[in-house]
């Protein structure tokens, strides 16, 4: 197996200088490029020249890997090794000017996602992890929250840019809010997975999220303690479900019985 260690400080040290690069992106002024999946899903210029440096320092850095980006990036590899790229998760938070937005690498090998970092752009905090290695913010280790009672704890989650997904995902929202402490949907599924890390939530539950949103964040959430499934909504799309592993299965249980 590639060394996970490497693989991480690469993806760090990438993640970093595209995150600075759509700071300064976004002082000089948004352009939307254009739309995704309906006409609120937009793609900025900036998502577009972050996922072009990503790919060259990784693959400038490691020419036999492959590379998988959210904007369209498809390079197949020889090496074992494919990079899964979110260049800003959260653009629609980015695009407004609110500080919750990300740059997003993971390292795959042979399927299996062994390191991940996850750049807070706004504020360069990082977030990284290796299969087996632990999960730290900024070099430090951290881990899930203690287990709380389903009253009090605080579940975060995201809405499908499709129209018919959405009316599903706020109805399951509206099942589950009088269960629970409190909702949160704070727009991006990567920085989302890394508070579940921190402890700062208790769980966390999303249909419609791709690979790249969730790949490294996943990885991070699961050496902090946590249980990441990949399962099928109600509307037939990826369903993300994470919590701590110790209250992972009645969480599943709620998110299940509320409609998710």
């Amino acid at each position: 197996m590639s060394d996970a260690p490497g693989l991480r400080d690469l993806a760090v040290a990438t993640a970093r200088e595209a995150a600075a690069m759509v700071v300064r992106m976004r002082a000089e002024g948004v352009r939307v490029a254009g739309t995704k999946s309906s006409e609120i899903d937009v793609v900025t210029e900036a998502d577009r020249a972050a996922e072009e440096l990503v790919r060259d320092r990784l693959l400038g850095a490691r020419p036999g890997d492959g590379l998988f980006g959210e904007e369209g990036s498809r390079v197949e590899g020889a090496s074992g090794v494919r990079w899964i790229v979110d260049p800003i998760d959260g653009t629609v938070n980015y695009l407004y000017g609110l500080p919750v937005f990300a740059v997003s690498i993971a390292a795959e090998v042979d399927g299996v996602i062994v390191a991940g970092a996850v750049v807070e752009a706004p504020t360069g905090r990082v977030f990284s992890a290796t299969l087996g290695g632990g999960a730290y913010v900024d070099g430090a280790r951290i881990a899930c929250r203690a287990q709380m009672p389903e009253a009090q704890s605080l579940v975060a989650t995201g809405f499908n840019y499709e129209r018919h997904v959405r009316e599903r995902q706020a109805a399951a929202v509206a099942r589950m809010l009088p269960r629970v402490r409190d909702i949160r949907r704070m727009g991006s599924c990567a920085l989302d997975l890394c508070a579940l890390a921190q402890g700062r939530i208790d769980g966390y539950v999303e249909e419609g999220a791709e690979i790249w949103d969730d790949a490294a964040g996943g990885l991070i959430a699961r050496e902090a303690g946590a249980v990441v499934e990949v399962r099928t909504g109600a509307s037939g799309k990826r369903l993300i479900v994470a919590a701590p592993a110790h209250s992972f299965s009645r969480f599943a249980t709620l998110t299940a019985a509320c409609g998710f």
